[in-house]
């Protein structure tokens, strides 16, 4: 009886050595995946380009999309002389520094711009029957070092960049936000809307980290609906 119950112990523990490995290797790689990649810090774009296409190319526009790109005037009609929200993906080409926080459950983009908070939401999906608004709700999820974004649930009130592309409320943006190297974040869009364009498009931006910077106030005092006392 003895000897059975020692080659009972026996075999459990060659059992649980040969397990135990397993656990650990499961354990570790459930640690590395919950470990976030730093994305922390202040960044300022590399270089300002108000035209999402370069001289000499076309946007992919629909007959309602080239309509609505010919009245564009930055001068008169630009969305944001009314010191609106810039919406996205304009927010992220504005030649000012932003900062990025990362928080349990959340990426957060506080854009000097304006002093806009924009929130990337790490634990949901899309929220049904959602309200347009200017940037739209952001979703994220970690691939591998790259952080995916996803927009949706626009108004059709903002441009797509600084020289009056348009879009509807069917605009849906993709990013795919990764550190190129410790200083160098790397921004790629992928911009879609059947109402505007007649296929999906992208664009970039690259921005460097300022280590020592601080994002300052912000007043934008060209709001030509309000009234200024004089």
């Amino acid at each position: 009886m003895v000897r059975n119950r020692l080659n009972g112990w026996s075999l459990a523990a060659a059992v649980f050595l040969f397990v135990l490995p397993a656990i650990f290797a499961q354990t570790t790689n459930s640690s590395k995946a919950v470990a976030a990649p730093d994305l922390t810090g202040v960044w300022m774009i590399d270089h300002f380009q108000p035209a999402l296409f370069p001289k000499g190319t076309t946007p992919p526009l629909t007959p309602w999309g080239e309509a609505q790109f010919k009245k564009a005037d930055t001068l008169v009609n630009d969305p944001n002389l009314a010191c609106i929200p810039h919406g996205i993906p304009r927010l992220m080409f504005v030649p000012l520094p932003m900062e990025i926080l990362q928080v349990p459950d959340k990426g957060l983009i506080y854009q000097e711009a304006g002093n806009q908070l924009r929130q990337i939401h790490m634990n949901r999906g899309h929220k049904q029957d959602l309200d347009p608004t200017y940037n739209g709700d952001s979703v994220g999820k970690w691939d591998g070092e790259t952080l995916v974004v996803d927009t949706i649930g626009f108004n059709d009130v903002t441009w797509v960049d600084h020289v009056g592309l348009p879009h509807g409320e069917a605009l849906h943006v993709v990013e795919r936000i990764h550190r190129a190297d410790h200083n160098t974040l790397v921004d790629d869009f992928t911009i879609e809307d059947p109402k505007a364009y007649t296929k999906p498009w992208t664009a970039s931006q690259t921005y460097h980290l300022k280590p020592g910077w601080e994002i300052a106030e912000y007043v934008c005092d060209n709001n030509k609906y309000v009234y200024h006392e004089k």
